[in-house]
């Protein structure tokens, strides 16, 4: 054989050799499991905390009456605007002037009894102290007896009196309680702002506050120039949140524009949330955020939608949450040496779960990959290690990942055609 045909021949193995590399590459592409792949890339990310409330006054105030009465005089009408002491409301105080006239007159004749009573102890003292003296200087005018019994009579006149200077006390906290209902009969704003509720109209009977809050409030008065949306957060998230974090506010009365707010206050207890399919009670913290530049026809209790930002990263690696996996590592082996002869138990060798990806490579076989990641934002995750930039990952379909094991060969799937008007995910 010559040394031309012998060329010929390596040059045909050769040939052939890389023919079934080829043809074993496509029939691997041709047979993998269908994923789509995307490249590690910087992104901009923001992590952020989404709850829903309502719109509320900073500051509000719930009017209701201190005594029981009709309404006889009703001041304003809702979505008025008061200025503090202002008269809102009255109600019928015909009761209360007769119950002060009452007052007043048990109060004189409380007065009058202590007046008489402070005459009759004048005049037993002096009979008392006339007798001693008598006595005193004869012994034989008056007897013991008597001096005992203008004694007595003049103690019982100090109690009497003393009990008349307690009536008189009693008459004039009666008449200061009096009064003070008579005052009651008024009701004034305690604050300049705006009536978002009015609960009463003109003839109806306010109820007495103590027992019932709600059934007796009357009316509220808001400042509507600060106003704040009281969210409630779930536990988990509620950690990631702090005083003066920024926030996007969205109100459903005015969907076309979102509002800035920041953090002013964060609930130190929970409040009672809803309960969960399982029969578990929900635990939220009330967040409060005040909007920074709230449009001016916004009303108390607007639904709104309130997206807290809590952290921001610029220019980092970043990878689809969905790409992020966990899968079961190899078998930690105990570090801590044990004794041939010792008698202590031996450690148990367990298994550990670490969170990572599929790194996809240039035939297509897809690697297991640990990753380390920061902050999450509304669909990508922050790389901290375990990829470089332009790294080739499996970002989905979840159900293909969940499946996916390391060493298996994968296909790009095809993307659906867009429509036309369709805007591309």
């Amino acid at each position: 054989m010559t040394k031309r045909t012998k060329w010929i021949l390596a040059g045909v193995v050769l040939a052939a050799v890389a023919g079934a590399g080829y043809l074993q590459v496509q029939k691997a592409k041709t047979k993998g499991t269908e994923v789509r792949i995307e490249a590690v890339q910087k992104r901009d990310l923001v992590a952020s905390v989404t709850a829903s409330g309502q719109v509320t006054p900073r500051t509000k105030v719930d009017l209701s009456a201190d005594i029981t009465g009709k309404i006889v005089s009703l001041n304003v009408k809702m979505g008025d605007m008061v200025t503090k002491g202002q008269l809102v409301l009255q109600i019928d105080p015909q009761q209360f002037e007769s119950q002060v006239q009452r007052a007043e007159a048990a109060l004189a004749n409380a007065r009058a009894g202590l007046a008489q009573a402070k005459a009759s102890l004048g005049q037993s003292t002096k009979n008392f102290e006339r007798s001693a003296e008598i006595k005193k200087g004869n012994a034989t005018l008056i007897s013991d007896e008597q001096i005992e019994q203008l004694k007595t009579t003049m103690e019982v006149s100090q109690a009497m009196f003393e009990a008349a200077q307690q009536s008189v006390k009693q008459g004039e906290a009666t008449l200061k309680d009096a009064r003070w209902q008579l005052s009651r009969t008024n009701i004034y704003a305690p604050m300049s702002g705006r009536v978002t509720r009015l609960s009463v109209e003109n003839g109806e009977t306010a109820v007495q506050g103590t027992f019932n809050k709600d059934a007796a409030t009357l009316m509220t008065i808001a400042d509507m120039s600060v106003l704040e949306t009281k969210v409630k957060v779930d536990e988990t998230d509620v950690s990631r949140i702090a005083l003066g974090d920024s926030a996007i506010i969205q109100i459903d009365a005015f969907p076309d524009t979102t509002f800035i707010g920041k953090v002013v206050e964060i609930s130190q207890s929970s409040v009672k949330g809803a309960s969960t399919s399982a029969g578990d009670q929900a635990i939220d913290y009330e967040v409060k955020i005040r909007l920074l530049n709230p449009p001016t026809d916004t009303r108390q209790d607007f639904s709104a939608t309130a997206k807290v930002i809590t952290d921001s990263r610029t220019k980092v690696l970043a990878i689809p949450i969905i790409a992020l996996t966990v899968r079961e590592n190899e078998a930690l082996a105990n570090k801590d040496s044990v004794p041939a002869n010792s008698k202590a138990p031996a450690k148990q060798v367990g298994k550990k779960d670490v969170e990572g990806v599929f790194v996809v490579d240039a035939t297509n076989k897809v690697t297991f990959r640990p990753v380390k990641v920061g902050i999450a934002g509304e669909k990508y995750f922050e790389v901290l290690s375990g990829l470089k930039e332009n790294d080739k990952i499996v970002g989905g379909t979840y159900q293909a990942i969940r499946e996916l094991k390391d060493g298996a060969i994968v296909k790009e799937a095809k993307q659906p055609e867009q429509k036309p008007g369709e805007k591309k995910s």
